[in-house]
């Protein structure tokens, strides 16, 4: 038996009652060595529904002395202790404002359950029944799957800090609905057709809303390229002569003011590339370039010279890059003058170009390089989607070529 003592808290049973009804909880006591101060110091453990119970802890906590492994747990709350989390996060490593930004909303999911709970003291049931709770609230499963990234890294630190003796999010998981092969594959995003996509551009002639409209959309239609990525491109990131387009950096303004902007590394290493484009495409930019050095010295004096290709052309804010919101109000009004989903986005523009080089023949692995992947579920989805009847194809095409011979 390990050495301390126990008690029963608060008993109300009467006295020599040899069994305990009223529900009190045993407790024990022990001394540990403060490596601090090098004094003694008591601990107690939390209640314990029987004394069996709280003797199993204590020949725990005895062995864990005796060879050395003991843990002291600390008395932080949760808040403070993510607080830390993040401020650590963001001083070990190079992350963007808008990874810290998302990390701060999947801490506030948490919040909403531990808040007010000591870390230590956060069971493993619940933390799942968090997770479980937030799938009842209808969160999108990618949004489950980074609160709990952000949850397991929290309580990863904490024991490598040793505030707890052990992780609850161990043997944990996002809660999902079981879907088959067939309904994954079926959840395609939304892109045009070529048919779609050839209106939708010739329309912008007739329809758009400055000289960057139709450079705008040919340029994301034929390079595959993200719309922070469009909003970031400098007169630098183009080479005429190569016919590329270098993707370097993306756009970040969460607050979409005109002046307040930041450049940002791309999404990943692999979003870091080099984009073959059609001269159609530099023909059209070069068209753009003119016009803008007239824009440039109209406004000599107040323009925000970047040289971003993008640029704004009035007067208040000559020269700073165009904002995404702004690239989607642009889509929106041609697609609603020309009758097309108006649930499509900048971004269908990257899966469309994603199906139509598909249709090309081009591989998957050399689309993925192309926009700047190293996997993603939704390029391969689209790729299966788009070659599934080429495959059958050249399945009929052997069967024909064999057959009499067999």
């Amino acid at each position: 038996m390990a050495t301390g003592s126990f008690r029963q808290r608060g008993c109300k049973c009467p006295p020599g009652r040899k069994r305990c009804t009223c529900g009190a909880k045993w407790y024990y006591r022990y001394d540990i060595i403060d490596p601090a101060t090098g004094r003694r110091k008591q601990k107690e453990t939390k209640g314990f529904k029987t004394k069996a119970e709280a003797e199993k802890e204590a020949k725990r906590i005895q062995y864990e002395l005796q060879i050395g492994t003991y843990i002291e747990e600390k008395d932080i709350a949760f808040e403070a202790f993510a607080e830390e989390w993040l401020e650590h996060y963001g001083n070990t490593r190079i992350v963007k404002i808008g990874t810290i930004n998302l990390r701060k909303q999947e801490i506030a999911r948490l919040l909403g359950y531990f808040k007010q709970l000591k870390i230590k003291d956060i069971t493993r049931k619940q933390y799942q029944d968090a997770l479980n709770d937030l799938k009842k609230r209808n969160f999108a499963e990618n949004t489950l799957i980074g609160t709990h990234q952000t949850g397991k890294m929290i309580f990863r630190r904490a024991m490598e800090l040793e505030v707890i003796r052990s992780n609850p999010t161990e043997y944990t998981s996002v809660p999902r609905v079981q879907r088959t092969i067939d309904e994954t594959m079926n959840e395609l995003p939304k892109y045009m057709e070529k048919e779609e996509l050839a209106l939708f551009l010739s329309s912008i002639q007739d329809h758009g809303m400055d000289a960057r409209d139709y450079p705008i959309f040919l340029t994301l239609a034929y390079s595959g390229m993200r719309v922070g990525e469009l909003c970031a491109l400098k007169w630098s990131d183009i080479d005429f002569d190569a016919q590329t387009i270098s993707i370097t950096k993306t756009y970040y303004n969460p607050t979409n003011s005109i002046r307040d902007y930041t450049l940002l590394p791309p999404k990943t290493k692999k979003s870091r590339r080099i984009i073959d484009v059609e001269s159609s495409v530099l023909d059209e930019l070069d068209k753009l370039k003119k016009i803008q050095t007239e824009i440039r010295m109209r406004y000599r004096n107040t323009y925000h010279d970047k040289e971003f290709v993008f640029a704004q052309l009035d007067a208040t804010y000559a020269g700073y890059p165009i904002y995404v919101p702004a690239v989607r109000v642009k889509m929106l009004r041609i697609l609603k003058i020309i009758g097309l989903n108006t649930g499509l986005t900048p971004h269908s523009l990257r899966h469309t170009h994603t199906s139509l080089l598909a249709e090309a023949g081009v591989s998957l692995e050399q689309i993925m390089d192309r926009l700047g992947h190293t996997s993603d579920n939704t390029t391969r989805n689209i790729y299966l989607h788009i070659t599934k009847p080429k495959k059958k194809e050249a399945s009929h095409k052997f069967g024909q070529l064999m057959k009499g011979l067999l």
